[in-house]
């Protein structure tokens, strides 16, 4: 789902795979796991499910800002 430096996701109104993902903002589900949420530099909303540590590792390199 991601290089190391770039957050990426499903386009669900384009239908493209690995869209990087701008001004992405990393935030705890209810359930404890961790979504990013950002945009595709169109216009498009983009969400993607993360693994704690790709999620904490996004927030380190300066690729995703932390919402908890």
């Amino acid at each position: 789902m991601s290089n190391g430096k770039m957050l990426t996701a499903y386009n669900v109104k384009t239908k493209e795979r690995d869209v990087p993902m701008q001004d992405a903002v990393v935030s705890r589900t209810a359930k404890g796991g961790y979504i990013a949420k950002g945009h595709d530099g169109k216009g498009n909303k983009l969400t993607a499910l993360l693994g704690e540590a790709k999620a904490l590792e996004a927030i380190k390199n300066g690729v995703a800002k932390q919402d908890w």
